[in-house]
């Protein structure tokens, strides 16, 4: 995918998060329970926790209920109005909130036991990129962590199938991008790809680690892989400074 290409669908996201940011976190307060299992391939407590394309900070919640332990949570997403609803009001988790477009750029130079990208990479255009973004995930992990990712299987349900909207003519997507119609408050347009299980496959093999679960939860909406950075690996010489352990 070519680089104004690229842009022109990840402004659509910045714009539908912009216009639609209220409602969105308003439907997005509970944990995904596909989460749960995750958490059986993490050694707890953890003590950091990079969270890709965090959004409104569910995810900080959750872990803050699941530990008695304090720790460090490194929230990164580019919509500065979904990260103004990412206050966790646990005085023991550390918050660090990132506004940072991971789509268009590198990852911040953060290092974790847990690197999450949930409810991401649908939102990656370019086959490409998304592999890089996995790459530049894994690298993250410290050694003996845990990088864990959900693709959203939005397109084998026809409730989701009749959201689709045509794209314009001037556009050149790839394979399985689609336009999808969000129907709750304000009408808007989201950009959105449908990773299939041979993209999946390559999502994962690029990432290149160790993969000790894989399974579907939410419903059947989401398929998770959970990987583990080996002990005896090195992960990239990111800092993991004052918040990580």
């Amino acid at each position: 995918m070519d680089e104004q290409t690229r842009r022109r669908l990840n402004q659509i996201n910045r714009d539908f998060y912009r216009q639609a940011a209220v409602e969105f976190d308003a439907t997005r307060q509970r944990a995904w329970q596909g989460w749960e299992r995750m958490l059986d391939a993490v050694v707890l407590p953890l003590q950091s926790v990079l969270d890709i394309g965090c959004g409104n900070g569910r995810l900080a919640r959750y872990l803050a209920g699941r530990q008695a332990q304090g720790f460090t949570y490194i929230g990164v997403d580019n919509s500065p109005k979904l990260l103004a609803f990412a206050r966790c009001q646990d005085p023991r988790v550390k918050l660090e909130l990132l506004e940072r477009d991971v789509i268009l750029g590198a990852l911040p130079a953060r290092s974790a036991q847990l690197v999450a990208l949930f409810g991401l990479l649908h939102h990656v255009p370019g086959a490409d990129r998304r592999r890089q973004l996995l790459r530049e995930a894994a690298s993250s992990v410290l050694p003996g962590g845990v990088l864990a990712l959900a693709a959203w299987r939005f397109y084998e349900q026809e409730r989701f199938r009749r959201r689709i909207a045509p794209w314009q003519p001037d556009i050149a997507v790839e394979k399985h991008d689609y336009l999808l119609d969000w129907r709750r408050g304000e009408r808007a347009l989201r950009y959105c790809h449908y990773i299939d299980d041979e993209e999946h496959a390559q999502l994962v093999g690029a990432a290149g680690l160790t993969v000790i679960d894989d399974y579907r939860a939410d419903g059947g909406l989401n398929r998770y892989t959970v990987m583990r950075r080996e002990t005896a690996e090195r992960a990239d010489p990111r800092p993991a400074g004052e918040n990580t352990a």
